[in-house]
């Protein structure tokens, strides 16, 4: 199935070759246009633009019931993404979100950048209403999905289509923060808030790292796939997942090491206007060269404005009430060195702002983050490697804040 850009929309992207998006010179972006009220509200689009600043465009697929739209992984030809787009339900009203959410129905798709064309995939052979793309595999005919089951979130693998469908994991688990390693020949993941490796077809499983009571989040793989990465944070002091350390392990759960101390890293970020808050896990990302590790560090004794409510029902997988009053100080974009744990600041503003969600560019040579102001939406800026050269580059759709994003070339 196919769907076309809105008329308007499709003149702007046919004055521009796909060349333009395969091989920008300073590269190009992929990035979350925010809504007036957050993914729940609906209104989030994908957008797209150069890193010089130009070539702005954000898509219109012609699906006013879907929100959520997001880039999971990309393809090696440059010019398509893998994106995910989740039909807004009335539910979402009334209902707490550990209800709702895992009842939503995804959609995964295959967009075609250049021309805004959606290709609709996994329809086949479809076991839930939530499906979520995870990577694609390497020879990139088959991807890595997490199937919901009532609130249980187990890893699949499947041709693009949907067919061929091969357990990963166990169905009692909750699997999050997949990723593959770049040989190709392993994955890491977290099932219930531990870290696992295993081969792509899910096995030889090997438990590389947790400990009770505390969330150990998200994976990532060294270029030379020798490390993982990944995050610890402790519910018990800090119950909104506001802020961790960063670790890495080896493969086969040996040598692991803690880089950050003292819950330096922000991690559950929280930021936006009281009319329209945003929040997103802060992953921390490996240099494609391998030389390091960015990460957005906490400010000494700073505090988000937006103060979890643990006592609450959670409604929306947010949970916060606006406190301005109680926020001080910010976070910075850091360059981390994975042989020492030492960290060098690459952003800085004063009065502090809120720095977060940085992305290498593929060569290594520039990074792309957000800004926010305290109680504002974000922007998207860039800058050098090594700090210099620092640009806003857009606000999103009318200022209401631009976030996610994602270097496409």
């Amino acid at each position: 199935m196919h769907t076309m850009l809105r008329r308007d929309a499709l003149k702007l992207l046919a004055a521009t070759p796909a060349a333009a998006i395969a091989g920008t010179p300073g590269g190009s972006f992929v990035f979350k246009a925010r809504g007036i009220s957050g993914m729940f509200g609906g209104g989030e689009r994908l957008a797209f633009m150069n890193a010089d600043g130009n070539g702005l465009r954000v898509y219109d697929f012609g699906r006013p019931n879907h929100t959520g739209w997001g880039a999971y992984d990309f393809f090696r030809d440059g010019r398509r993404a893998l994106l995910l787009s989740i039909e807004m339900d009335e539910d979402w009203k009334t209902k707490p979100f550990t209800v709702f959410y895992p009842k939503s129905r995804t959609h995964i798709w295959i967009c075609d950048l250049p021309t805004g064309r959606l290709t609709e995939i996994a329809r086949k052979n479809r076991i839930a209403p939530f499906y979520a793309p995870c990577a694609l595999l390497p020879d990139e005919e088959r991807m890595l999905v997490g199937v919901n089951f009532g609130g249980r979130e187990q890893l699949f693998g499947m041709d693009l289509d949907g067919t061929r469908g091969h357990a990963i994991t166990k169905p009692d688990e909750y699997v999050y923060g997949v990723s593959v390693s770049p040989d190709g020949a392993r994955i890491a993941f977290h099932a219930d808030y531990n870290i696992h490796t295993a081969r792509i077809d899910g096995s030889n499983r090997v438990a590389v790292a947790g400990r009770k009571g505390y969330i150990y989040f998200g994976t990532s793989w060294s270029p030379d796939s020798r490390w993982v990465l990944f995050q610890v944070c402790e519910p018990k002091t800090d119950p909104g997942h506001d802020w961790s350390d960063i670790w890495i392990s080896r493969p086969d759960g040996s040598m692991n090491r803690q880089l950050t101390q003292g819950e330096s890293a922000w991690f559950a970020s929280s930021f936006g206007r009281p009319d329209n808050p945003g929040d997103g896990s802060i992953m921390p990302r490996w240099a494609p060269d391998g030389s390091g590790i960015l990460y957005a560090r906490r400010l000494a004794n700073s505090k988000v404005p937006w103060e979890f409510q643990p006592n609450r029902p959670d409604t929306n997988h947010f949970n916060r009430d606006f406190k301005p009053e109680l926020a001080r100080g910010g976070t910075q974009i850091c360059f981390l060195n994975p042989e020492d744990g030492s960290s060098t600041p690459l952003t800085q503003s004063d009065p502090p702002q809120w720095d977060f969600r940085p992305d290498w560019s593929r060569d290594s040579k520039r990074i792309l983050f957000c800004r926010a102001k305290t109680g504002e939406n974000p922007a998207i800026w860039v800058m050098d490697r090594d700090g210099k050269h620092q640009r806003r580059l857009t606000g999103g759709i009318n200022g209401n804040g631009a976030d996610f994003p994602r270097w496409v070339g």
